[in-house]
Formats: structure tokens, C-alpha cells, sequence
């Protein structure tokens, strides 16, 4: 069962914390029913625990397959042209199209995944040897390794507690040979685009915005992958939707759209690219395959139709557990810069440290609700392959410059991002929590916060 806005407020009220003019009163009655006294004893000290079974979530794309999803899979088999150019009614082209108009730029493009949309989105910026680009030292591998396999160098700016890249740490990274930053939407919160864009624009520097994580989050009213000069976004298993695999590059710029078709396409462009370019205004150039395959593109024409619905229910689910727990002592939650916005992927804690957050982690999963620390990315300049700078050849141009063989990966490059994302915990949303799931997360927090939270 789903709350809607009208029935939201009774719910609340049912956990005994919502009280009068709107405010949070959590009295020794609501402490009761939600099960959070100060002296109930944790499941970890051998209490009882919030929850008889364990609750977490799950994919998000895989449960909403129905119908839908199997009927476009179906006419894909009876046509029996799972190649996207051999047929008129490419499924592919229809997603490329339904995402464009969805999202509000002019030009998507679909390819096998975000990782070669990624790359695809290098070739499109002309990124290569000599280039430098900047990048949050917390995100994923492919946001490093691209800018390496382009033969440029990789930059790590610090990340601030939205989790993101911190626009105040961009511009001491910004050098004469700086090209593009990478402005990374992790788990669900979209990035600060207004300060990071502005920094661009006065350094005539391309902004890549990488939506993998945030595929139906908007910044200031506009979708996340409009706003930039060129976005990424990836339908991999554990994103917003998916098929599996696959990804998509997104721009309003004609030309960069030109170079990402051309390089994800042994460098042709095709019908009815080559209507709406007009023929092109580029030449051809080394390319690469990238191209989605029918299968894939029906899945995603099918998942497209479900975005607003999976993010609409994590956001309220979100947000009524922010609620449920804002009265809590000292709570200090994630920091979004579109609170609308953000996805809603999960409700994260400031513990001060990691031993708080960690003993957080091991009490919320003896009351059996899932939790943990930020995830889906990784603190990348103190992975070892990283900071040893290897590459596929010991020629590789990226570190061979005088800049980078000087540049020093490792700890001493990210002390806040190591801090921040060691100190943070909470728990990931699912689009089908039901009532009883949020109030036994929010009673299990309420419940251990006050164990842990201001030890």
C-alpha cells in the first residue's frame, strides 16, 4: 500500500509523531507505539528486535516488469530484426526519441551502457592526451578509467555531504590544460549545477553531466542530463530503470550528437540521423561499437513509461522517513541541493565519525532493517590500481606528461571525501515500501539513534 498526499498526514499521526501546528511532538505515548523509549534495549544488546523479517530493498526496474515490458519484447521476436538498422520501427530509435522528449533535450542516444556512454561522451568533447579532467574523488571506476582510456589525465575534487563533487574544491583543480568536468549525480541526489556550471563557463570549460545514479532527478525544475553541455545515463540492474545493461548520451548541441553517433557507430551516421543532420557536418573519424540492440530498447521503451511512477514512490518514501526522524537530538541529514529534486534513494545520517556510524550499521540490522554506509561508488584515489597509476600499457599517454607523473593519488588527495563518507549511514528506499515498512524504519532509527546517535 502507497500513501498519497491526502492520507500521508494520517499515517503520521497513527506513529504518534506529528503533532499540533504541523510540528514533530514526540511524547512518552508516541515513544511507546513507535517503540523507541531511550531505555528500550537494542536488538544488538539482545532485545527485540523492530522486525520478525528482514527488510531491504531491491531492484528497482525489475519490479515493474509487466506486460508492457513483454509485449515489446515479443514484437521484437516476431520481426525477427533484433538489429536496430535492418527495420523501420526500431524500438531503439522510439526509447532515443521518448527519452529526449522526456528528459527536454533535443538529442538521445542509445547505447550498451553507461560506461560506453561514458566513453562516447569523451570522444564527443574531443577529450584526449594533454586534457585534463576534473572528477569527484567518490564516484564509480568508469568515471576514472574513460578519462584514462581517452589518454587524458583524471583530476580528484573533494565531495561535500550531498555526497556529490564540492563546487568550492573545483576551481584550485582548474589548469590551462583542464577540458571538461564531470558533474556526478550520486545515489539519487542530483549535483550542485549552478555553482559548477558557473565555474565552467568562466574557465570556457564543457561540463559532462553522469546521471547513472539519478535517471529521473531534476535540478531546479529540469532533468538532470539537460543542463550540461552532454549527459550520461545507465539502465544497468541497479539504477532507476533498467534493461539489464545499456546506457544513453544526451545533449542539445548538434555537433557533440554528430561525434557521439559517428564514434558509437564505426563513425556513419545513419537514417534518420542523417536526415536530421543534414548529411552531417563532420567527417568520419576511429570509432568504435556501442549500438543497443533491439532487445534492449524495447525493454527500456516499456521501463521509460514507469520512471515518474518509481521515482514519485521513492521520494515520498523518502520523505516521510526524513520526516518521521526530524525531531531526533542533533540529527544531521544528507545535504541535497534540490530537495524536490532528488530521487529519494535513501535517508542518510551524519554520525560524527565512523565508529558512531558503524555501530549505527550493526544495531539497524540486528533490528532487521537494512543499512549502510554511502554506496554504488568508490573512494577511487586510494584504490590501489588508482594510486599506482596502471594502465593496460606502461606507455599509456595519461601519465607519461610531466603533470602526470607529478600528480599524487592516494589518501592524502581526498581527506574529506574519506571522512565524509565514512561518518554518513541510513537506509536505501524501495518504490514498494509499504506503511508497516515505514514506520518499522523509522521506529528502528528512532530506536537506535538514541543508543548511538550522541554517544
Amino acid at each position: 500500500m502507497f500513501l498519497t498526499a491526502s492520507n500521508r498526514r494520517e499515517f503520521l499521526t497513527t506513529l504518534g509523531l506529528l503533532g499540533a501546528g504541523s510540528q514533530w511532538a514526540f511524547t512518552g505515548a508516541a515513544r511507546a507505539e513507535t517503540g523507541s523509549a531511550p531505555e528500550e534495549k537494542l536488538a544488538l544488546e539482545g532485545g527485540e528486535p523492530v522486525r520478525k523479517q528482514f527488510l531491504a530493498s531491491r531492484p528497482y526496474g525489475p519490479q515493474f516488469y509487466d506486460e508492457v515490458e513483454q509485449r515489446e519484447l515479443i514484437e521484437v521476436l516476431k520481426s525477427q530484426s533484433p538489429f536496430r538498422w535492418w527495420h523501420d520501427g526500431s524500438k531503439v530509435l522510439q526509447f532515443e526519441k521518448a527519452y529526449a522528449a522526456h528528459i527536454g533535450v533535443k538529442y538521445a542516444l542509445a547505447v550498451t551502457s553507461g560506461t560506453t556512454a561514458l566513453m562516447t561522451a569523451m570522444a564527443a568533447l574531443e577529450i584526449g592526451p594533454g586534457d585534463e579532467v576534473i572528477l569527484p574523488a567518490w564516484t564509480w571506476y568508469a568515471d576514472y578509467d574513460v578519462i584514462v582510456l581517452a589518454g587524458a589525465l583524471p583530476v580528484f575534487a573533494e565531495i561535500d555531504e550531498s555526497f556529490n563533487i564540492d563546487p568550492s574544491d573545483i576551481e584550485s583543480k582548474i589548469t590551462p590544460r583542464t577540458k571538461a568536468i564531470i558533474a556526478v549525480h550520486l545515489q539519487g541526489t542530483p549535483a550542485d549545477l549552478d555553482p559548477i556550471l558557473e565555474i565552467a563557463r568562466k574557465h570556457n570549460i564543457r561540463v559532462l553531466e553522469d546521471c547513472a545514479q539519478c535517471c529521473g532527478g531534476k535540478y531546479k525544475g529540469k532533468y538532470v542530463g539537460s543542463i550540461g553541455d552532454i549527459g550520461i545515463n545507465s539502465f544497468q540492474l541497479s539504477k532507476t530503470i533498467t534493461s539489464g545493461e545499456g546506457g544513453a548520451v544526451t545533449t542539445n548541441d548538434s555537433e557533440l550528437f554528430e561525434r557521439s553517433m559517428r564514434f558509437h557507430d564505426v563513425g556513419a551516421i545513419r537514417a534518420p540521423y542523417t536526415e536530421w543532420l543534414k548529411g552531417g557536418a563532420l567527417n568520419a573519424f576511429a570509432a568504435s561499437n556501442f549500438r543497443m540492440n533491439e532487445f534492449t530498447g524495447a525493454v527500456l521503451k516499456a521501463q521509460l513509461q514507469k520512471l515518474e511512477t518509481i521515482c514519485e514512490r521513492l521520494r515520498r518514501s523518502a520523505r516521510i522517513v526524513r520526516e518521521g526522524i526530524s525531531d531526533l537530538p542533533g540529527i544531521k541529514l544528507r545535504k541535497t541541493p534540490d530537495p524536490e529534486g532528488d530521487i529519494g534513494v535513501g535517508v542518510f545520517i551524519d554520525f560524527g565519525n565512523r565508529q558512531r556510524r558503524d555501530r549505527f550499521l550493526r544495531a539497524m540490522r540486528a533490528e532487521n532493517i537494512a543499512a549502510s554506509g554511502p554506496s554504488g561508488s568508490v573512494i577511487l584515489p586510494v584504490d590501489g590500481r588508482i594510486e599506482k597509476k596502471l594502465t593496460v600499457h606502461s606507455a599509456w599517454p595519461s601519465f607519461q606528461t610531466p603533470e602526470g607523473k607529478a600528480i599524487q593519488y592516494g589518501a592524502a588527495c581526498c581527506p574529506k571525501t574519506i571522512d565524509i563518507i565514512g561518518r554518513f549511514g541510513g537506509v536505501i528506499m524501495d518504490p514498494n515500501f509499504s506503511e508497516e515498512d515505514l514506520k518499522d524504519i523509522i521506529r528502528a532509527i528512532r530506536k537506535v539513534y538514541r543508543a548511538v546517535g550522541t554517544a
